[in-house]
């Protein structure tokens, strides 16, 4: 999303020769001037506060309820850490780098389809009368607005990794290495999924998935399948916990978990339905579709558990509920209510079986099911919106800005450009996060030692204890 230029004046030698002439040009040119509708830059502030919600403390409490009650308050601490530390990275050189870049064909680099500049480093020339264009023409936001609510963004995917390492990392490498993944395939990601001209320069350089065509209204590739491949990697390097599979690690505390789960469940209606960028009807498509695919994922993760299992867990409808929230993310504004509700039923379905029956085969120690929940919902969802969006289905279709209508849509063509978005996020994030996490285990190492990890790391790290 690239802020657009100040309007061009008319030269002062006709302002002089022709004040009348001048005043009528004044007043068209002002009136031609985007301003923005202090409807949808209200909208886009609550959507921020909202998507801000579901790290601090809806994400908290879903994974402090998950671990065990002697590292309760370590996993709190590490959602807070990681929060503040991407709040102040974001602002000083991560918007510039994920939302600038060439303007014109003349100015492209080979770097420009995979990521910007330092233009706007410190949020330079970023100001409260600076603007930026949404996906409608002529319709503008202040740009500070969209700097908050993509900071949002770039907080809970980030903070999202922690539930995967939980209970056995250094505090001081699990923010290493999200550090570094933060720099080197996140702020990539955001930038070749979501950069471009804006619909009044539709055709001006733009990263490299959006100018395939890859759709994600809000997310799939750019936060869940990113930050899922980087828990999965993070925890295949750190080894399981202490007895993993051969005591009982269960749950200390299920009621946070929910009332964590219920927070980002509220918080995503700002997450993807903000992504549209203004109130309008989309919006309302949007969180119409986010509702109905979350309680379609609920359904089906506690109906197959039940069919499965014998018994429908609050842990499994939770999940499901986030596993629906994860699957739509991607899809939001471009599928109908009927499409949503079929990617809720699928995420949490498939989801639920990767969990219970993929995850013991491979083995891998991913705590709180950062992968088997983000990853895998990220990869149904940003694939099934190739198949959903299609008008024939009740989407929306993609919008062409060149004939300023509707696109004659392709479902084969889409889930093409949809599975290209998704192995590259794979790859992107996969190699990133395998170099990053071992950067970290050869500087100062990854584990706390097996005495604190068995006395936990609220009191061994922190100092503290959740309960007294």
């Amino acid at each position: 999303m690239m802020t657009r230029a100040a309007p061009f004046i008319a030269g002062a030698a006709m302002l002089i020769a022709a004040p009348s002439f001048a005043q009528d040009a004044a007043v068209a040119v002002e009136a031609a001037v985007p301003v923005p509708d202090k409807g949808d830059t209200t909208w886009m502030l609550v959507s921020a506060i909202l998507v801000m919600m579901m790290t601090l403390p809806g994400l908290a409490l879903f994974y402090g309820g998950l671990v065990r009650a002697k590292n309760m308050l370590s996993v709190l601490m590490q959602v807070l850490t990681v929060f503040s530390l991407m709040a102040i990275l974001w602002v000083a050189f991560g918007y510039s780098l994920a939302f600038t870049g060439a303007g014109t064909a003349e100015d492209v680099t080979f770097f420009t389809p995979y990521i910007g500049g330092l233009s706007k480093m410190f949020l330079s020339g970023v100001g409260t009368d600076s603007v930026v264009e949404g996906f409608t023409a002529g319709v503008v936001i202040p740009e500070l607005s969209f700097v908050i609510f993509q900071m949002a963004f770039a907080c809970i995917a980030s903070a999202l990794i922690v539930g995967a390492t939980a209970e056995r990392l250094k505090f001081s490498a699990i923010l290493m290495f999200i550090v570094i993944w933060f720099v080197f395939s996140y702020l990539p990601m955001a930038h070749m999924v979501w950069w471009w001209g804006g619909p009044s320069a539709y055709d001006a350089p733009s990263g490299l998935l959006f100018g395939h065509g890859a759709l994600d209204f809000a997310g799939g590739t750019v936060i869940h399948i990113n930050a899922g491949v980087a828990g999965l990697v993070a925890a295949m390097v750190a080894g399981p916990r202490l007895g993993y599979r051969k005591e009982l690690l269960a749950p200390h505390n299920l009621s946070f978990t929910l009332i964590g789960g219920c927070l980002l469940w509220i918080g995503w209606f700002g997450f993807n339905a903000g992504s549209n960028l203004e109130a309008n009807g989309l919006t309302a498509l949007a969180m119409i579709n986010t509702a109905v695919a979350t309680a379609a994922g609920v359904l089906a993760w506690s109906f197959g558990e039940w069919a499965f299992r014998g018994h429908p867990s609050l842990l499994g409808g939770i999940s499901g509920a986030i596993a629906g929230l994860v699957g739509i993310t991607p899809a939001a504004g471009f599928v109908g209510p009927m499409g949503a509700i079929a990617i809720g039923l699928i995420a949490g379905l498939l989801c639920m079986w990767f969990v219970i029956s993929m995850k013991p085969r491979m083995g891998i120690d991913d705590s709180l099911d950062v992968f088997g929940i983000h990853g895998i919902g990220g990869i149904i969802g940003a694939i099934l919106t190739g198949v959903f969006a299609a008008p024939s289905l009740g989407g929306t279709g993609v919008f062409d800005y060149g004939a300023n209508a509707v696109a004659e849509f392709s479902m084969g063509a889409q889930v093409w450009n949809q599975t290209l978005g998704v192995v590259i996020a794979i790859v992107w994030s996969g190699v990133v996060s395998f170099v990053a996490i071992h950067i970290v285990k050869a500087l100062i190492g990854l584990r706390v030692t097996d005495t604190d990890e068995r006395q936990g790391l609220d009191i061994t790290t922190h100092g503290e204890n959740a309960y007294n």
